[in-house]
């Protein structure tokens, strides 16, 4: 990939994960490592084989999801490595009275860090450094890691070629992911390696063409407003069309990011409370 960066995938593949989460490591001899993945003693057991004679002088968190971070407690347990990057998890807002608890099985909610990382912090070793860049929404404490030496960014779930980030309300947020879509439009690294997928060629362009989708997707949602449909299953099957049956629910929460978002800036009206089962219609 690079002489400063190796890859080993996580056994985890679903709709949700492509092929599995993808831990990094980088630089030689003394390494830092980049989401070492899921709960899985086997991923660990195999990361340290590749990493024999080696030192991991730190392991980086992008963001609070199980299939990301959990890992990382057993990797410090294993070696002594300290824990940064982001925070505990947190949500974009309190969950609202009635509000269905949908993303709680996903959030790994025993994540404590020794040192949380906020924009600009680095963390260096022979040869590398690594730089915090806040990039909230997926998560409100997800983090991106730029390798300045490589040119390369390692975004997380925040940018990934193969799938865009599902963004789900009270946990994430569709003004804060695409706040952090235009600050990553303002920089200038050559490739992005996710956390799931494929790297991200020619990434100023791949953000641009994200940003423009989620646009077109709040119009299609306001166009579905304006022609009658007042529910999210609704708006799903008529925009969704074709989509895999196991990615539904996804695309609800993402209709629900971009509704709730709506409502806030005044472009949409909820029939009662701002929920993924409410009913929605055109602002005025």
């Amino acid at each position: 990939m690079h002489p400063l960066i190796r890859r080993r995938v996580a056994n985890n593949p679903s709709a949700f994960t492509a092929t599995g989460t993808c831990t990094y490591v980088i630089g030689r001899g003394s390494v830092a490592v980049i989401d070492p993945g899921p709960e899985d003693a086997a991923h660990i057991e195999a990361l340290l084989g590749d990493l024999a004679g080696e030192t991991i002088a730190a392991i980086l968190v992008t963001h609070t999801h199980k299939d990301h971070s959990p890992g990382a407690r057993l990797l410090k347990a294993r070696t002594g490595a300290p824990i940064l990057g982001c925070g505990p998890h947190r949500a974009a807002r309190h969950r609202l009275p009635g509000e269905l608890p949908l993303l709680d099985a996903s959030a790994d909610r025993a994540h404590r860090p020794d040192r949380e990382m906020s924009e600009g912090d680095e963390v260096s070793g022979p040869g590398w450094t690594l730089r915090a860049v806040e990039t909230p929404g997926h998560t409100m404490n997800h983090l991106a890691f730029s390798l300045p030496e490589a040119g390369t960014l390692f975004s997380g779930d925040h940018v990934m070629a193969w799938a865009t980030s599902v963004v789900a309300p009270p946990d994430g947020s569709m003004r804060a992911y695409l706040a952090s879509l235009d600050r990553l439009r303002e920089r200038d690294e050559t490739i992005y390696w996710p956390g799931h997928g494929g790297p991200v060629r020619d990434p100023g362009r791949f953000v641009r063409a994200l940003a423009a989708h989620r646009r077109q997707r709040e119009s299609a949602i306001r166009a579905r407003l304006s022609a009658g449909d007042r529910d999210i299953g609704t708006i799903v099957a008529s925009i969704y069309q074709g989509l895999d049956p196991r990615l539904r629910g996804a695309a609800a929460l993402s209709v629900f990011a971009h509704l709730e978002d709506l409502v806030e800036r005044g472009l949409a009206a909820a029939e009662g409370p701002v929920l993924i089962d409410g009913r929605y219609r055109p602002a005025g």
